[in-house]
């Protein structure tokens, strides 16, 4: 089996992450901050050092302003519902997945005025609209994707940032489809609110996450409850990262993305990138002059995350990745990949699209097989 899905979640994780997680759990943990036996420090000490690592990769200030979550969706719901209220103003793009798009609509519906810039032919924003937009004045927030989990597109976030921060908007940023594949500081990108998830580039278990909020920034908690400090107190501790952290925590789960970043750390962000960039170019390259086939995205741009979307002529895209799968044991996928809107712009909301995604685990074999592969499909 050939897996080209790594957009939706990596497949093959690192060794030391499926032994960090057998090892917490045979091992046993406590839960962190419910007390003060070795079981339970050992479990802070876990989150502790998982907070240093996710710091260190994003340039935050203090590891205390990482908060874990459950993967972005959570996050993201945690950031735009913690910011906004239905009486402000928040702007968003066109390339949006549904865990950003459906909070903010739920936000217009209940009152909030929401701008979407739109995407051009191939997909892409307009950093000039998007001035014109906040020059205007009036917007609490804008939130954008870092790499569009449809098209690969990828957004430039230092440019984004100056232009948030000449306005005083707020910048929210998805970085869902970036985390461990692209540099990120969130500094010098001056991105106020950084989510992202762990299962994906981060080589991580399902069931992690978590956001970075900048200092200053003050997000209403999403959920409220157990905290393991304060305990009299009738309100959620405010003070991060125990403000968005209600409940226990996924301690075995952060033990695995905890080892997962010490791997990404020793093997290199810019040498995963370039194995997984490599290996996209090549299958479009294989591709690209075949007959019949429709491509999204930008292919033309230094910088892309390593995805290929595709049609051929009009088949339908569910059809097209079940003969993959059935004949070529390739999964790929299919269908709206919950990006509502970039669909309806491509005019793809019937036929769906068909999404390859490279991980740096991949190999050029199993590149050069799909390649072939949609060869026998179109010659």
């Amino acid at each position: 089996m050939i897996y080209l899905d790594n957009a939706a979640t990596t497949k093959v994780k690192p060794r030391e992450v499926i032994r960090a997680v057998t090892k917490a759990l045979e091992e046993g943990m406590g839960n962190a901050g419910r007390g003060a036996g070795e079981s339970s420090l050992g479990s802070a000490r876990v989150l502790f050092d998982t907070r240093v690592a996710l710091g260190e990769l994003f340039g935050a200030e203090s590891p205390m302003r990482i908060s874990f979550a459950s993967n972005s969706t959570e996050a993201l719901n945690t950031a735009i519902m913690g910011v906004l209220d239905p009486g402000c103003c928040a702007v968003t793009t066109a390339m949006e997945h549904n865990s950003v798009l459906r909070p903010l609509f739920r936000l217009r519906d209940e009152g909030m005025k929401l701008i979407v810039l739109p995407v051009d032919e191939k997909g892409r924003i307009s950093l000039t609209e998007l001035e014109e937009v906040l020059k205007a004045g009036g917007v609490r927030a804008f939130v954008c994707t870092h790499a569009s989990n449809l098209t690969g597109n990828v957004n430039d976030l230092y440019s984004i940032g100056r232009i948030c921060r000449r306005y005083g908007v707020l910048l929210i940023v998805d970085a869902s489809q970036s985390a461990g594949v692209f540099p990120i500081d969130v500094q010098e990108m001056n991105i106020d609110i950084l989510c992202f998830t762990g299962h994906k580039g981060l080589l991580g278990p399902m069931g992690t996450g978590g956001l970075y909020v900048r200092e200053g920034v003050f997000v209403r908690p999403l959920k409220e409850g157990g905290s393991g400090i304060h305990t009299f107190d009738e309100r959620h501790p405010l003070d991060m990262p125990e403000a968005l952290e209600a409940g226990t925590q996924n301690a075995h789960g952060i033990a695995g993305l905890c080892a997962a970043l010490e791997y990404i750390k020793k093997t290199g962000v810019d040498n995963i990138r370039e194995k997984e960039q490599t290996l996209a170019k090549r299958f479009y390259d294989g591709i690209k002059d075949l007959p019949g086939i429709i491509f999204y995205g930008d292919y033309e741009a230094k910088d892309r995350a390593p995805i290929v979307t595709i049609n051929i002529e009009d088949y339908d895209s569910a059809k097209i990745s079940d003969i993959l799968l059935m004949d070529y044991g390739i999964e790929t996928r299919s269908g709206g990949h919950c990006a509502p809107l970039m669909h309806k712009a491509f005019g793809t909301v019937e036929q769906g699209s068909v999404r390859f995604s490279f991980s740096h685990k991949n190999t050029i074999e199993e590149t050069d097989a799909a390649i072939q592969a949609i060869r026998d499909m179109v010659l």
